[in-house]
C-alpha cells in the first residue's frame, strides 16, 4: 500500500522538479538572468529540501488509513445542548400514536433557549417594576422627555448668546444704548480706515446719506460687514467677527444715518427707501 502511494508522489514530483528545469533553461537560453551562479545553486538546494520535505508528507498523509468514523462537531454539540432535540436515530422512542396523513409527531422537550428566554423575561419585569415604580430610582418616559427639552432650551439659549443662529435671513436692528455703543467700538476699531470715525466715507461710501451700493437696512448692510465685497477690497468679517458683534456694528451704521460728517462724499449707489427694507 504504501508502495502505491510513494509511486504516485514520485510521479507527481518527478513532473514538477522536471517542469522547473525546462524553465529554468529557457530563461538561461533568453539572457534574462541576471544573477550569479552561486544564487542559482542555493536556490537548486532550497527546491531539493522542499521537494524531500514534500515527498515525505505526501507519502505519511496519503498512506495514513482514514477513520470509520466521524467525530462530532463542536456546533453539533452545542445544538444539541440549546435544543434537547432527539437525534434522528432515536425518534422512534418519543414518537406519538396517532398519525394523520402519514405524519407522525414527536413528543420534544421544550427547548432550553427558549425557556431561558421565559425566565429572563420575567426577571426583567420584577427589575422594571422596581426601578422605576417602587424605589423610583429610573426615569419615566415623560420625565426623560422634560429633562432632555430643558436641555436643549438651555441650548437654544446658548447659542442665540453666542450668535450660533444669527444671520442675514433673521437679524434685526438693535436700538438699545449698550448694543449701539458696542457697535460704535467694533466700528472705531476696524472701519474708521475706509469710512472716516463720523461716516462720511474716504475709500469707502458716505454711510450717512440715502443712497447705498448693496442695499440699506439691517439684513443689507450685516450681510455686506459678513461676506464683505472683494472686488471693491472689503474684507469678510465673519472670521474676526461673531454674529452678534455684526449685527451691533450695522446696528450703529444705521444709526450714523442722518448726521452731517465734517467731509462727506458724494452719494453712491441708488437711493434707498425704507419701506424696501421691510418687504425683504
Amino acid at each position: 500500500m504504501i508502495k502505491k502511494y510513494f509511486t504516485k508522489a514520485f510521479n507527481k514530483l518527478s513532473l514538477i522538479i522536471i517542469s522547473g528545469f525546462t524553465l529554468t533553461q529557457q530563461v538561461f537560453a533568453a539572457g534574462e538572468s541576471d544573477f550569479s551562479s552561486a544564487y542559482y545553486e542555493t536556490v537548486a538546494i532550497v527546491l531539493l529540501i522542499f521537494v524531500f520535505i514534500a515527498l515525505l508528507s505526501i507519502i505519511y498523509f496519503e498512506g495514513r488509513e482514514k477513520p470509520l468514523a466521524k467525530r462530532e462537531s463542536i456546533i453539533a454539540k452545542f445544538r444539541q445542548f440549546i435544543t434537547r432535540s432527539a437525534p434522528i436515530e432515536k425518534e422512534h422512542e418519543i414518537m406519538f400514536e396517532h398519525e394523520i396523513d402519514g405524519i407522525r409527531e414527536l413528543d420534544n422537550k421544550v427547548p432550553p433557549w427558549f425557556s431561558w428566554l421565559f425566565y429572563i423575561t420575567i426577571i426583567f419585569a420584577v427589575y422594571y417594576m422596581l426601578d422605576y415604580h417602587v424605589l423610583e430610582t429610573g426615569k419615566l418616559m415623560h420625565e426623560e422627555y422634560s429633562e432632555e427639552m430643558n436641555l436643549a432650551s438651555l441650548e437654544m439659549e446658548r447659542l442665540k448668546k453666542s450668535g450660533a443662529l444669527l444671520n442675514e435671513d433673521n437679524v434685526i436692528e438693535l436700538t438699545e444704548a449698550a448694543a449701539l455703543e458696542s457697535g460704535k467700538t467694533i466700528y472705531n476699531n476696524n472701519c474708521i480706515a475706509c469710512h472716516s470715525a463720523d461716516g462720511g466715507g474716504l475709500v469707502g461710501p458716505n454711510l450717512t446719506d440715502n443712497y447705498w451700493i448693496h442695499g440699506g437696512g439691517i439684513k443689507n448692510i450685516f450681510k455686506v460687514v459678513k461676506y464683505g465685497v472683494p472686488e471693491k477690497g472689503m474684507i469678510s468679517w465673519q472670521t474676526q467677527l461673531n454674529s452678534n458683534q455684526i449685527q451691533e456694528v450695522s446696528s450703529f451704521i444705521i444709526s450714523l444715518h442722518g448726521k452731517t460728517p465734517a467731509a462727506p462724499k458724494a452719494p453712491e449707489g441708488e437711493k434707498w427707501e425704507e419701506q424696501a427694507d421691510k418687504e425683504l
